[in-house]
């Protein structure tokens, strides 16, 4: 697919810490790349200099396949909209007010901030006061913001942030509704079960460095998922020189693969311990996740 946004060699450094290191990005076009990391990982300084807010120390950017410079900034950033750490808004201002700011700031028409605020579903709020807008309202807000200038790609810094399930279930059905619509979305965040709902390419960063990036099939490839056999005889089995863990049901093993499965489940038959059932455990997003980052290797 083709890519909106590529980096190679990606680096910010400052003083004596490596923020951003030698990061190689690539966001196709049209999907919901969920960019995944705990906090301090460097999503939020990946993100500034993909939007020209912060300078890399190092590497290159490219935006719908142009270099990102001081030069094509200007002319790029208008096809980019984006909400950056927490949604801006005068809180002794309504929505609707907000929303002329921005209007007159990036010389849109009425039509286009109309529209933005009703894609969030704010127009019956637009005239309410931001400061009574709950968290949600907020950052419905700060989308409507960044979506007014009709932008090809939407850049979001943990959006869901602080929200309760609904609100962030809100978001995250917005957020897949304007990706169908053409718009391609980078949306950061923490919270990986939430990503795992929405974002159909994943890149997942850890101290700076990017530890994968793809597709959520291809990642769940990087990872065997404990293996658990069920037999009314888990000491037998354990007997058997086995290394498993005893639960409920039998015995649970980690990290072996068909082959080696298919040998325990020989010895255990050949030594008469009765298996009932041999299945995996279903994993999360977040158990791949602690699987890889626990293993510290690159992808």
């Amino acid at each position: 697919m083709s890519a909106v946004i590529t980096t190679r060699g990606l680096t910010k450094t400052f003083k004596d810490q490596t923020a951003v290191d030698s990061l190689d990005l690539h966001v196709p076009r049209g999907v919901v790349y969920g960019f995944l990391g705990p906090n301090g990982s460097g999503k939020s300084t990946t993100m500034k200099m993909l939007l020209g807010l912060t300078r890399p120390t190092s590497g290159e950017i490219e935006v719908f396949g142009e270099p990102l410079t001081q030069a094509s900034r200007t002319r790029l950033l208008p096809s980019i909209g984006s909400m950056i750490e927490s949604p801006s808004g005068y809180g002794h201002l309504t929505g609707a007010e907000n929303m002329r700011i921005v209007q007159d700031m990036l010389d849109l028409s009425s039509a286009q901030v109309g529209q933005a605020l009703a894609t969030v579903r704010l127009t019956e709020h637009k005239d309410k006061l931001v400061r009574n807008y709950s968290l949600g309202m907020k950052q419905r807000l700060g989308i409507a913001m960044a979506l007014a200038r009709d932008p090809a790609l939407l850049v979001l810094d943990e959006p869901t942030n602080g929200l309760d399930p609904a609100g962030i279930e809100e978001i995250r059905t917005l957020l897949v509704r304007l990706a169908g619509q053409g718009i391609t979305v980078m949306v950061s965040s923490h919270l990986l079960d939430e990503i795992d709902k929405m974002a159909s390419v994943l890149g997942i960063l850890a101290n700076g460095k990017m530890i994968f990036q793809g597709t959520r099939e291809q990642l769940f490839q990087h990872s065997i998922p404990d293996l658990v056999i069920e037999t009314p005889d888990p000491a037998g089995a354990l007997a058997q020189g086995i290394s498993a863990s005893p639960v409920d049901e039998g015995i649970r093993i980690s990290g072996i693969d068909k082959d080696q499965t298919a040998e325990v489940v020989h010895r255990l038959a050949v030594a008469g311990v009765p298996i009932y059932e041999v299945r995996r455990v279903q994993q999360s997003l977040e158990d791949v996740f602690m699987d890889l980052t626990g293993r510290g290797g690159l992808l």
